[in-house]
């Protein structure tokens, strides 16, 4: 009976946490799909009782060109950061040299630094270069910002992998190069998996540096023209709530796709490091 009786309550309080979570998921579908006479805060919960796409066009047709934006961002910052922090983490890993661990350790720190605290210099460097007010500045932003993750996740993972494959390779002619690859770079899915997940969701979700380094509305990425969709006056909730939902389905469709290998990616580098 006891035994019974906890299975109950963890079955409870299970469906409990996932209502919980679940709930302003509903409310934002709800309201979406609700047509603007219908739209009421206090009321948002209630189910609605005409259907109506109106949100969802509505915000498509004004995001439209900030989505495409935000694919032009997040896919070469998820190659070059997947590229870079593979060849990071294979060398510092698997080759040792002076100071080696020093420069290592230099490189994680840039985890730990605020975004805030390097907003001004950042955007004078820019301004410098040109790169102020362009979508490439905010390409190499978070191709330079995402390294730090990027390389540990790579080094934790090649740190784990025998020494004896590189030895292999160089016995059978290979360089440091040539070992990287013929033989790491083909074995790296795991690690490769977490790292574009971890980079796609981060910078799709990027709201900070997209606001501040590009000014143009045409530029934007969708999470900076979300926020400008709500009117002066008058908010239209379902144009609000349906545009939130276009912009999660990317990040939501890798989590779903791609979800089980992030973990076996996460476990694959935890057993050195």
């Amino acid at each position: 009976m006891r035994s019974r009786t906890s299975v109950v309550v963890k079955y409870f309080l299970a469906i409990l946490c996932a209502l919980l979570f679940l709930f302003p998921l509903y409310v934002l579908l709800n309201t979406s799909l609700k047509p603007f006479s219908e739209v009421r805060i206090s009321e948002m919960w209630i189910p609605a009782q005409h259907i109506s796409s109106e949100g969802f066009v509505e915000s498509f047709s004004k995001l439209r060109g900030n989505l495409f934006n935000s694919f032009l961002l997040v896919i070469p910052v998820s190659f070059f950061s997947i590229l870079f922090g593979s060849l990071n983490g294979y060398v510092f890993s698997k080759w040792k040299f002076r100071f080696s661990n020093l420069i290592f350790a230099l490189i994680i720190f840039g985890m730990f630094i605020p975004y805030q605290s390097i907003l001004i210099p950042l955007v004078q460097s820019l301004n410098k270069m040109g790169l102020y007010g362009h979508l490439k500045g905010l390409i190499i932003t978070h191709i330079i910002y995402g390294l730090p993750i990027s390389t540990l996740m790579f080094r934790n993972y090649y740190a784990k992998l025998p020494d004896e494959l590189l030895e292999a390779g160089m016995l059978d002619g290979l360089g440091i190069w040539g070992v990287f690859r013929r033989i790491i770079g083909p074995i790296s899915a795991p690690a490769t998996v977490v790292v574009l997940i971890w980079q796609f969701t981060s910078v799709w979700n990027d709201f900070l540096f997209a606001v501040v380094i590009t000014q143009k509305p045409s530029i934007q990425p969708i999470t900076v023209a979300l926020q400008n969709l709500a009117g002066s006056q008058v908010i239209e909730w379902n144009v609000q709530m349906a545009g939130a939902l276009i912009a999660a389905i990317p990040t939501l469709l890798v989590y779903i796709f791609l979800g089980k290998y992030f973990i076996r990616g996460l476990l694959a580098g935890s057993v050195k490091g």
